[in-house]
């Protein structure tokens, strides 16, 4: 980490570390140096981002994109490349550093402190999709093959039950069966993409409410950060993964499932900023909102349970049952969407009659 520092042109000498604890994957870093200029330091998880080079040559290429669009000038945050000239630093041991300059007067929440926060989170991504609305999404590599593939999830998770490497799967049968009753739904969105139902779109697919840096006194979003799921995508994933994080009533990890609930407030809120700052969606995009939230929080729910079946090797933990508390929150969601589809659809079409 010290050494990956000083490949970076940096405004003084760095002279500081801190560790800062944000996301599953990747390690960040806060970087302080002798003239007190601040810059961002990350270690790129290469588990779970084998190909640096196609993460970074999307965010390259995305960015150039953006600069040259009055509209998407602000919509992300930009990286600074090594002093060589290359858009990260490979350490020769399996390190991959990337470093960008800290947001001044900027916060990141990890949930919403009031409706207003989400709001303008759902603006970020709503402006950040919308800003590359002429962009060729084919002209991206996938980061993460499959990623959102959902067909190819459950055959994940199928692989998983059947290896059982971690020994779990009898702690996990009734989870496993509340997953695979849903398929036939969860697989809907794939199915119209393949059937070119739905566009496809150079999408964030990571759109927590962490990713999005707010102005600390007008709570105003400033940009989206976090790009290495940007890939080719559905609307309607961005959209989902936002209200699976952000609309709940507690934390993804939240072990007391009487208080894991979807906060119908918060969907119309996140659902009318999304559709003002993207006003590009066709009608079919639209109507598949409130599926794109439904097949998101069950494909992550699924995916933390094939972690837990797995022996937790991709998202990092903090204890032994992480994942299987993970997985159960996300179901409890599930399940409150079901309660309360009739009316998830009828706020999407309330809202687009507004735009």
């Amino acid at each position: 980490m010290k050494e990956a520092i000083f490949h970076f042109p940096t405004d003084g000498k760095p002279v500081s570390c801190e560790p800062i604890k944000s996301g599953h994957i990747n390690e960040t870093y806060l970087i302080t140096t002798d003239t007190g200029a601040l810059y961002i330091l990350q270690w790129i998880n290469q588990y779970v981002f084998p190909n640096v080079n196609a993460i970074m040559n999307n965010m390259s290429a995305i960015s150039s994109y953006l600069r040259e669009h009055e509209a998407g000038k602000s919509s992300m945050i930009s990286y600074i490349d090594t002093l060589d000239g290359k858009n990260y630093y490979d350490d020769g041991e399996g390190g991959a550093w990337r470093i960008y300059r800290f947001v001044p007067n900027s916060i990141c929440l990890q949930r919403p402190e009031c409706p207003a926060d989400f709001y303008e989170c759902a603006r970020a991504f709503g402006q950040f999709q919308y800003s590359l609305n002429g962009f060729q999404a084919e002209k991206l590599e996938e980061t993460i093959v499959n990623f959102h593939n959902t067909v190819d999830r459950f055959r994940q998770l199928r692989e998983a039950v059947a290896n059982n490497k971690a020994g779990r799967l009898h702690e996990v049968e009734e989870e496993v069966r509340f997953v695979l009753d849903r398929e036939e739904k969860a697989c809907r969105l794939h199915h119209m993409r393949e059937a070119g139902i739905l566009p496809v779109r150079a999408t964030h697919n990571d759109t927590k409410i962490n990713n999005v840096l707010l102005d600390k006194d007008s709570r105003r979003a400033i940009c989206v950060i976090d790009l290495d799921t940007v890939m080719p995508g559905l609307s309607a994933f961005d959209f989902g993964d936002a209200i699976r994080f952000g609309a709940s009533t507690a934390a993804e990890d939240e072990p007391d499932l009487s208080k894991v609930h979807l906060d119908l407030n918060l969907y119309r809120t996140f659902t009318r900023g999304f559709l003002e700052a993207c006003p590009s969606l066709t009608e079919e995009e639209v109507k598949a909102l409130p599926l794109g939230a439904f097949t998101m929080t069950l494909e992550v729910g699924l995916r933390f349970l094939a972690d837990y079946l797995n022996g937790d090797p991709y998202f990092s933990i903090d204890y032994p049952e992480h994942n299987k508390v993970r997985c159960r929150t996300q179901f409890k969601l599930i399940r409150d969407m079901e309660e309360h589809w009739d009316e998830m659809c009828a706020i999407v079409e309330e809202e687009r009659a507004k735009q």
